[in-house]
């Protein structure tokens, strides 16, 4: 079926995107894997051709764009090449931490970070999880007591992606061990921060040039400007903000599913054996039909909750449900697709091999398969009325 997502506006966007890609990021990724680590100058360059960062007022030097369909787009022209740790660093900074800076700041706020964050000089990072804490948000331990003009911040935390090459980072912190779930603030953390340091860069399975790391905070000394938003409002903060971080998952996920299921197609129409090419096997054939299928229907509810989100009504169920399907979906696409290339999908120099170990994070980053079941379940039996 015809999709009906976009306009002629994001297809000449996506033009743009491409053309950026091919130029900035196509012909050094595979170097940037090697080093564990992207050239910060990308990401000025791609701020500057409108690739992300859209949402910033023009006051800022942003496009008031809020429409998640340019999004969508830079998410699946970044799958189509297999630039996924590029891709993920992007998300980061459109579908976390800048929309916290853009719902949350006061002006003075904006005028600091903002402008920077429009020219790409600025990279955020978002700060939850700890040794201790991941999904349960309530179990923070990082610790934050007021001192005059500053607050005073204490803890650890760890798997925090693009930790290392953050010029900003929104902190959870506990302020008040006896108030509960309201005892917990959001701060925003600055690189130059005195007792404000970062541990290792983490080695992970995949996505090796997206920097995760360990960031420690030692009698840290944050203005009491940096408090971002109500003290107290942490954690609602942060489950208001978790649809929109959930929806990017979904959408690099789906993105990336359907580009590796096209190359195994075109690689199955290529490959030779047993006197002709796989797709003239039946079994092959299933398998490829059945994906796709799969892949069809997915894009049904990623195009609904896009358009769900542009009217403001995506709600934590809505994302939860598509964050844990989607990214299961792609585990187990991608999965069969790498058997379909047999020894060859275990090759890094093939896409379906790289995306194979850049990809399994998906279903637990952003909230645990598990977790989002357990958000759709308590839903289902809440009281109603």
């Amino acid at each position: 079926m015809k999709r009906t997502l976009y306009t002629a506006d994001h297809e000449a966007y996506r033009e743009t995107v491409r053309e950026f890609l091919r130029r900035e990021v196509e012909p050094h990724k595979e170097q940037w894997d090697r080093d564990r680590w992207i050239d910060r100058g990308v990401f000025a360059r791609a701020a500057k051709a409108g690739i992300y960062a859209l949402q910033i007022g023009e006051e800022y030097g942003g496009a008031a764009e809020s429409d998640y369909r340019y999004r969508m787009v830079v998410c699946e022209e970044t799958a189509r090449i297999n630039a996924l740790s590029f891709n993920t660093t992007i998300s980061l900074q459109d579908d976390l931490v800048l929309h916290y800076l853009l719902d949350l700041t006061d002006d003075e706020q904006k005028r600091r970070w903002l402008p920077g964050f429009a020219a790409g000089d600025i990279i955020g990072a978002l700060a939850m999880t700890e040794p201790g804490a991941g999904s349960d948000l309530r179990g923070i331990k990082t610790s934050a007591r007021r001192d005059g003009d500053n607050w005073i911040l204490n803890g650890q935390k760890t798997f925090i992606s693009s930790g290392i090459m953050a010029d900003l980072v929104v902190v959870a912190a506990q302020t008040d061990p006896e108030a509960g779930s309201r005892g917990f603030s959001l701060f925003v953390v600055e690189a130059d921060t005195p007792g404000f340091e970062r541990g290792r860069k983490l080695d992970k399975i995949g996505l090796p040039a997206q920097d995760t790391a360990e960031l420690f905070f030692s009698d840290a000394i944050v203005p009491h400007s940096n408090l971002l938003g109500e003290e107290g409002k942490g954690l609602p903060y942060l489950m208001s903000h978790l649809p929109r971080e959930r929806l990017g998952v979904t959408a690099k996920a789906f993105a990336v599913t359907r580009a590796i299921h096209e190359k195994t197609v075109e690689y199955c129409r290529d490959r030779k054996a047993f006197g002709g090419s796989l797709t003239d096997l039946q079994h092959v054939r299933f398998e490829l039909a059945e994906m796709k299928t799969e892949i069809d229907i997915v894009e049904a509810y990623v195009d609904k909750s896009v358009h769900a989100y542009n009217a403001g009504e995506l709600t934590p169920i809505d994302a939860a449900e598509g964050k844990w399907f989607v990214s299961e979906l792609q585990k187990r696409v991608i999965d069969r697709c790498l058997q379909l290339h047999g020894g060859y999908g275990y090759m890094t120099e093939y896409d379906v091999g790289r995306a194979y170990v850049d990809t399994r994070v998906q279903t637990i980053y952003g909230g645990t398969t598990e977790i989002m079941k357990e958000i759709i379940g308590r839903d289902l039996v809440a009281p109603r009325g």
